[in-house]
């Protein structure tokens, strides 16, 4: 530890993202990054905003993505907030919105940034726990709290909540936040976007990491209604008024208005991983049920970390979290067709030897 840090720097554990090698070329099925590139119309978008106006400020406001987003799900810009990254804009919502006192509730089996935003900003947090089946009880979400966050569907076990199970909690919490974290939406379960008109406690947040394919451009959204947008925005214009730059703006502008493409790579990573997951549980794999670009699986005969290290040496990379709860669980995203074939060959070989 340095002597010049200050005492709350020294007490963080730091989120640690998953390996990104540069010593060698892997099949990356660690991280959940799309493997089917971002809409060619939003290449070329970036490619056109590559020029003089880069001397210049971008758009503070991200006005015409604001509107755009908005303009598909019926609402309004007001309702509309963008950032760099989901991640920065759960950040900002942490910071908003949970500082009344009480506990922060989240699961015990999610995203792990989200015990690391509490820690930065000294906010109280309790662990809810999945059932033995990692499924959410959605009833133990009630009682005083400084607010709720809930991953939809959940990471990184895959497994979504019907909207009806979002309403109970919205519900039974009427004054404090409840952030839906919905990274990975568009593979298969049903946004809370639409109850937005309904709750004055709903913050939905969005990625275009995932079902975008720009997971290196860093956009994230939250949409709410307007109060809860102008409380991240002065959040943001008291840390960073610009936080996306110009060729991030053109380009997530586009993706967001190439539909076609959309739909296409997000269908295929979903018929990939069905037929991944078909494929490892013929293999005797348990996997739970996904609604994401990612299984959950554990072979009941193979150690986690005998598989984890088998893939590598055959030039495959998964996740594998030391969690009491899941160690004997590993995540792998969902490649192409190819790559997908790959790890089940790579299972095949570990699993029989």
């Amino acid at each position: 530890m340095s002597r010049f840090w200050s005492p709350l720097v020294q007490s963080l554990v730091p989120y640690v993202p998953g390996e990104q090698p540069k010593d060698r070329v892997f099949i990356k099925l660690n991280t959940n990054e799309n493997p089917h590139g971002p809409s060619p119309l939003a290449l070329e978008a970036i490619r056109a905003a590559t020029g003089d106006g880069l001397r210049l400020y971008p758009d503070p406001v991200a006005g015409d993505l604001r509107a755009a987003v908005a303009a598909q799900y019926g609402l309004t810009p007001a309702h509309v907030f963008a950032g760099n990254g989901s991640d920065e804009v759960l950040a900002h919502a942490f910071n908003a919105f949970f500082g009344g006192g009480g506990e922060v509730l989240f699961a015990d089996v999610t995203y792990s940034f989200y015990p690391t935003y509490c820690r930065l900003y000294g906010l109280p947090h309790r662990l809810v726990p999945l059932g033995a089946d990692f499924r959410c009880d959605v009833g133990l979400y009630r009682g005083p709290c400084a607010g709720i966050v809930i991953a939809n569907p959940n990471a990184p076990t895959g497994i979504p909540l019907p909207l009806a199970a979002i309403e109970q909690v919205l519900r039974a919490n009427p004054d404090v936040v409840v952030i839906v974290d919905e990274a990975y939406v568009d593979f298969g379960a049903d946004s809370a976007v639409a109850l937005i008109p309904r709750y004055d406690n709903l913050l939905v947040v969005h990625t275009f990491s995932k079902s975008r394919s720009m997971a290196g451009l860093r956009v994230g959204l939250a949409m709410g209604q307007p109060h809860l947008v102008e409380g991240l925005v002065r959040v943001k214009d008291s840390f960073n008024s610009y936080p996306l730059g110009r060729l991030a703006l053109a380009g997530a502008l586009a993706a967001w208005q190439d539909r076609d493409w959309f739909d296409r790579t997000r269908r295929q990573v979903m018929a990939d991983r069905d037929a991944m997951t078909a494929g490892l549980q013929a293999q005797g794999f348990e996997v739970l049920p996904s609604a994401a670009n990612f299984v959950f699986a554990r072979h009941p005969q193979v150690a986690a970390e005998v598989v984890l290290a088998g893939l590598r040496d055959r030039g495959i990379l998964v996740r594998h979290f030391r969690q009491e709860r899941i160690r004997d669980w590993l995540r792998i995203s969902v490649g192409t067709t190819a790559e997908c074939g790959a790890l089940l060959a790579a299972t095949a070989g570990i699993v029989a030897g």
